[in-house]
């Protein structure tokens, strides 16, 4: 390991305890799944570039190759709760595996202001995520994960680039896109966005939405389904009327319990539908 990736190595293990500074405090209700009987921590993945950490659980206990999940991050990195994510995956058989998806740019982990963390992600392009996310596939592969069944899910940031990668990556078998943003500014960072590849797009995604998310609004969810009508996929949207944004985010007072419960069955049903598990 490069001594520039031990030294972030040990900041983000720092930050395991806890979360990223930007959303304490804390909510009581966070959910914490145990590790026992589980393979988890943090690991170094080449890239085209340069190695980057990334997060990743698996049963300790299996025979033959596991299906693969990528976890994709929300603007605060890979913090307690996509941490959490990847075992609560890992306890339904999976490895997932999420990736440092700004570790070129800088660390949010330790910003406590959203504007610094706007102002890192903006940095950030749409190919180097989609290159990192292929080389942490290619990870998984010689790390007992199977390339033929591969599934993402991504949350806020992360739920965006769900749509986008399912378009890019022809081994992706299927995609659960948590309250990502449909519609933006075309940049030479950012290109296109979910409603420019609806229509084509050739993986299932599910997407999971909140009618009271005040950043994603509703006219813009109906614009992606109209795009996704164009299309051949099975790909569908579900709204929660009465929730808001990042619904699923349980260290934070977002968080709807029946609306992410319902949420996580169906990432479950669409892995198995789609031949992700």
């Amino acid at each position: 390991m490069t001594a520039s990736l031990k030294r972030r190595h040990f900041m983000v293990a720092s930050v395991a305890a806890g979360f990223a500074l930007a959303v304490q405090p804390i909510s009581a209700q966070t959910i914490t799944t145990p590790g026992d009987g589980l393979t988890e921590g943090f690991v170094e993945i080449p890239t085209f570039d340069r190695p980057i950490p990334a997060y990743r659980a698996l049963p300790t206990q299996v025979s033959g190759s596991l299906p693969v999940v990528l976890v994709v991050q929300e603007i605060f990195g890979v913090h307690a709760h996509i941490q959490d994510i990847c075992r609560r995956l890992a306890r339904l058989g999976y490895l997932a595996i999420a990736p440092e998806m700004f570790y070129r740019q800088g660390d949010v982990s330790q910003l406590s202001s959203i504007d610094q963390i706007r102002a890192i992600v903006a940095r950030v392009s749409d190919a180097q995520v989609f290159a990192d996310l292929d080389a942490a596939v290619l990870w998984a592969k010689d790390h007992g994960g199977d390339p033929g069944r591969v599934g993402v899910t991504g949350f806020c940031w992360g739920g965006r680039i769900t749509w986008l990668y399912a378009a890019h990556n022809p081994q992706v078998r299927a995609g659960v896109a948590w309250y990502g943003r449909l519609v933006g500014e075309e940049t030479p960072l950012t290109p296109k966005h979910p409603v420019d590849i609806g229509a084509s797009l050739t993986v299932p995604v599910l997407g999971l939405y909140g009618g009271q998310d005040a950043g994603i609004p509703l006219e813009t969810v109906e614009q992606m389904r109209q795009a996704l009508a164009q299309g051949t996929t099975p790909s569908e949207i579900v709204v929660y009327p009465d929730a808001p944004h990042a619904f699923y985010a349980d260290y934070r007072p977002s968080y709807r319990p029946d609306a992410a419960a319902d949420g996580w069955n169906r990432l479950q049903s669409w892995f198995k539908t789609y031949g992700v598990s």
